[in-house]
């Protein structure tokens, strides 16, 4: 009977062991899911450490492209203001040696006028002089001559009025140093009608072809200095007209037609100034 009264007490004490040692193993396994979850955690963590460090290494990076950037344009800005400074300088020495060149030839041009007009009026009485007279009559008739030889002919002289020719033409000049391209292509237009046999047609001619220029009209520029160059092949401006003639094809966007007019200048006039700019035009055109 005892044994039997302790069947129930032992069975008790089985099960009881067996639940204790179900529990252990389940904090058993319950402390390794959390190490497991601590470690994913901690490589998430490491991982999301890594691509933030990342990006703001790239961030940095950006930023300090970005800087480079800002100071690059910098650079270009300073270059670019320079570039227009000297631009404007050069523009400035060539309008100044323009005016100066033309001040020259109208200076030589009115003197050799000057000179022949002198040589015209003088000759009859070197004539006079070196014909030793038979008789006082014959004498007195050639001393006579030049007193009626400026009579003659008044209008042809007041055509003819050298010291009026080159004001006019200084005229329309001023009006084109001035910045007046209207008005200096009216008065160098003029000056042509008034003047057609005149050694300063064609400097006026060229100022016309370059006031069309200033003014944006560039087929009227082009046809102006090519009949410059058709009229007067032998001029020193056919160069610089040339160089105009590029000038208005490129305000045309014609930058095929403006390479060619340069190459043709520097061939026809290779030792011009002309000749020097077409080269550096074509340089910065590649």
């Amino acid at each position: 009977m005892r044994r039997i009264a302790l069947l129930p007490a032992l069975l008790l004490s089985g099960v009881c062991h067996a639940g204790l040692f179900t529990d252990d193993e389940a904090h058993r396994k319950i402390s390794e899911l959390q190490q497991q979850n601590t470690q994913q955690q901690t490589k998430l963590e490491a991982h999301f450490s890594s691509l933030e460090s990342t990006q703001r290494a790239q961030g940095m990076e950006m930023l300090s492209q970005l800087e480079a950037l800002k100071t690059e344009l910098g650079k270009m800005r300073g270059q670019l203001e320079v570039q227009a400074h000297d631009i404007e300088t050069v523009q400035k020495r060539q309008r100044d040696l323009y005016v100066d060149v033309d001040t020259r030839l109208r200076q030589l041009e009115s003197a050799a006028t000057d000179a022949a007009a002198a040589t015209q009026s003088s000759s009859p009485a070197v004539e006079s002089q070196s014909r030793p007279g038979k008789d006082k009559k014959a004498s007195a008739k050639t001393v006579a001559a030049p007193a009626v030889t400026p009579a003659a002919a008044p209008v042809q002289m007041a055509e003819a009025d050298p010291a009026l020719e080159v004001k006019t033409y200084d005229a329309a000049f001023n009006l084109f140093r001035g910045g007046n391209y209207q008005g200096a292509l009216s008065a160098f237009q003029a000056f042509n009608q008034a003047y057609p046999k005149s050694p300063l047609v064609p400097s006026a001619q060229y100022w016309i072809g370059n006031s069309y220029y200033n003014l944006k009209d560039f087929r009227s520029a082009i046809a102006s200095q090519q009949e410059l160059a058709s009229l007067y092949p032998k001029s020193s401006k056919v160069p610089d007209a040339l160089l105009n003639i590029s000038s208005s094809q490129m305000g045309m966007g014609d930058a095929g037609s403006a390479r060619k007019t340069l190459e043709d200048l520097m061939a026809r006039f290779p030792l011009s100034d002309a000749a020097e700019k077409a080269k550096y035009r074509l340089e910065t055109m590649k």
